[in-house]
């Protein structure tokens, strides 16, 4: 335990010291994470379906148009401890003139505190990205999600204050990108949670954009419990401005193994 909270904390720390970039809400994993993590011992897939019907409707630079994108991501997630878990991720994508392609990779460790530390729960990620210049000009991404919990009878709210900068590529000088998400739930009985989710993307951190220009995104949504270990998420974006991806569908299906 104690090697992967130092594996963590060093790279998070490598990782400040390094160039950042500007980067963008991320359209293929339309997710506000909770507190949890996997079980240790367990496995949890994860395939997210989404598509965004209103979007960009032109290429930036080597950047394809988003409108009528249709995103695939394949995401399996081991609990290596109690506290501890690792995800991998294959992103794949279809867009006009191209029936299907893989869109990149990433790899994520995340290591959640212990429930009594803080009045509220907090687990913490770190997500490299590998994706092709069709999809986001840097070749290697770098996102760091704090997750903060609380919850009160049927309800629970979950904060992720995410940043996010570029290893390498022509973003890598600039500052660091704050993308926030935010998630308000309500379980309506044992099978079914309302949600109510945020998505923003405000530029870099110290110099945000203009207002026009920012992208902030709600989505309504539910979890739906097919089974034990198999949660359906459904949900439908719009966008608060005209920037980015106004009208989006999302799907996540989890099993749990």
């Amino acid at each position: 335990m104690r090697l992967s909270v130092s594996l963590l904390a060093a790279g998070l720390v490598a990782a400040t010291a390094l160039p950042a970039t500007l980067a963008a809400q991320d359209p293929f994993e339309i997710q506000v994470y909770e507190y949890l993590t996997v079980p240790k011992g367990k496995w949890n897939l994860e395939t997210h379906i989404n598509r965004v019907a209103r979007g960009t409707k032109l290429a930036e630079g080597p950047v394809a148009k988003t409108e009528g994108q249709n995103h695939l991501t394949f995401e399996l997630t081991r609990g290596i401890t109690d506290a501890f878990e690792m995800a991998g991720y294959l992103v794949t994508s279809t867009r006009q003139g191209v029936n299907g392609e893989v869109v990149g990779w990433r790899l994520r460790p995340r290591y959640r505190l212990p429930e009594n530390m803080f009045p509220v729960k907090i687990s913490l990620s770190a997500e490299v990205g590998f994706p092709k210049v069709a999809y986001e000009e840097n070749e290697i991404t770098l996102e760091l999600r704090p997750i903060i919990e609380r919850g009160w009878g049927r309800w629970l709210i979950d904060l992720n204050p995410v940043v996010g900068r570029s290893l390498r590529g022509p973003g890598a000088a600039e500052g660091w990108d704050f993308e926030p998400g935010a998630r308000l739930g309500y379980t309506l009985n044992p099978k079914v949670d309302l949600s109510l989710e945020y998505y923003g993307a405000t530029g870099v951190v110290n110099d945000p954009l203009p207002g026009s220009e920012q992208v902030h995104q709600f989505f309504p949504g539910a979890d739906i419990s097919l089974s034990e270990n198999v949660v359906w998420n459904v949900g439908v974006g719009f966008g608060a401005t005209n920037a980015g991806n106004t009208f989006v569908y999302k799907m996540r299906l989890g099993w749990m193994f």
